[in-house]
């Protein structure tokens, strides 16, 4: 303690033993210890007093699509880095693909890395991606630090990430489990979504009936089929169909290594409240009833949903058409993910401390970075403050995106952050942010 550089001080710190007023200690950009509140402050060490305000570990978000090389007038590491910060995440995980080139060799990930070094705002790693192309490039991937990779058993939108069928997605798994790597899904069924009708247009009905829950079910017992047979280590990514969850829960009963992740935007928007032609509310899987949601809730409180992780993905407002069918799929939510999983959150009556497990703690694990994710001496200094009973209206003019399009404009959101630390420096406090001071990380070896 006698080194420390700076102090934090909260009546309310999130810490992993609960929620407690405390002092916390920092050096070296590192947790050095977490103290009884009226801890004597140590000589020359800078006191930040945040009052009421809740001290809570700086959010994982390990699902963001950044399009950085290559689509940049969608996105790019200094905005979507800058969104990150100003929503209390200190650390997020980019997408393989939207990017050109896609993270699927060695050199492209180098490429990416090269953009990203210096614009990264918050501490930024990458996940690789599966095609059905590049098994022999996934161990050198591996080796060079991706945290897992990403496939996809449906079209993705850009045809430089071609969808894995059921021999491929073996092939790839089989790699992968090899070396005990992780494969990250989209799981949607191509043939279930091909038999689906598809009418286009306006209609979000008609959207929702082209995207159906059994394309996600099928598709999710094939992936857990997969996984069991060959001891694997699979994740489903943004879980929107409730009647997905007994698989899950069998699965896990039996011993098969799946987690499992959903979004804001299905926890806290529904199918009834999408008017017809608002493409900004659409993505894939889709934004489903309140009766599912509610599903996703329950998984949430039992442990069954692991995690919660934006899917964030932007495009130009010019994508986004009012023809459901033609328009970009894709929820701008860096920004706000923490306040809109926070405002249903309460009203359903669950804590802060829930949600730091789903959004920093347990998305952290995910990606094995021990370092990340909590409260407690030897972690990194990455903290967000936030005012929980403070309420703001989701104006898109103040957001960071390079996109201002979002499903929440409008909306009256609890949760304002004050100010966000990476590794004991304020990265942004009140609007005002710093130059960019994030890392770039690889996967612990």
């Amino acid at each position: 303690m006698s080194d420390a550089e700076l102090v934090l001080r909260s009546t309310r710190v999130i810490t992993p033993e609960g929620t407690r007023a405390a002092t916390v200690t920092v050096a070296a950009g590192k947790i050095t210890a977490v103290l009884p509140y009226d801890a004597e402050v140590p000589a020359g060490a800078r006191l930040e007093d945040v009052g009421d305000h809740v001290l809570l570990p700086g959010l994982v978000d390990t699902h963001v699509h950044v399009n950085d090389p290559g689509r940049t007038e969608w996105e790019g590491f200094w905005t979507a880095t800058r969104a990150a910060a100003a929503g209390g995440i200190t650390t997020l995980i980019d997408m393989p693909l939207n990017s050109l080139p896609p993270t699927t060799t060695v050199e492209n990930l180098r490429t990416k890395q090269d953009v990203a070094r210096d614009k990264a705002h918050v501490d930024v790693g990458f996940w690789g991606g599966a095609l059905p192309d590049n098994v022999k490039d996934l161990r050198p991937l591996h080796d060079a630090g991706v945290f897992g990779f990403k496939s996809f058993l449906s079209p993705s939108g850009v045809e430089e990430f071609p969808h894995l069928d059921q021999d491929q997605l073996a092939r790839s798994l089989a790699e992968i489990a090899g070396f005990d790597g992780l494969l990250i899904v989209h799981a949607e069924d191509a043939h279930h979504l091909a038999a689906a009708p598809q009418q286009g247009g306006p209609k979000y009905a008609d959207f929702l009936a082209s995207r159906p829950r059994d394309a996600e079910d099928t598709a999710i017992a094939a992936l857990i089929a997969q996984a069991r047979r060959l001891g694997a280590r699979v994740h489903v990514l943004h879980l929107s169909s409730g009647d997905a969850l007994p698989l899950i829960r069998a699965a896990r009963v039996e011993g098969v290594r799946v987690t499992v992740e959903t979004c804001p935007h299905y926890l806290t928007l529904t199918a009834e409240e999408v008017p017809d032609g608002a493409s900004e509310f659409k993505c894939c899987p889709p934004i489903r009833e309140a009766a599912n949601q509610d599903l996703l809730w329950e998984a949430l409180a039992d442990g069954t949903i692991d995690c919660v992780v934006t899917d964030h993905s932007p495009s130009t407002a010019d994508l986004k058409t009012d023809d459901f069918a033609t328009a970009w799929g894709g929820i701008s939510g860096l920004q706000l993910s923490l306040s809109a999983v926070w405002t249903e959150a309460r009203r359903r009556g669950h804590g802060l401390e829930d949600v730091v497990r789903w959004m920093s703690a347990q998305t952290a694990a995910l990606a094995g970075l021990g370092q990340k994710g909590a409260i407690e001496a030897g972690r990194d200094a990455d903290f967000a403050v936030l005012a929980p009973d403070e309420t703001f209206t989701v104006d898109p003019a103040g957001l960071q995106h390079r996109n201002r399009v979002t499903a929440y404009a409008g909306k009256t959101l609890y949760g304002v952050v004050k100010s966000t630390w990476l590794r004991g420096e304020r990265i942004v406090a009140d609007g005002e942010f710093t130059d960019p001071k994030g890392t770039l990380l690889s996967r612990p070896q």
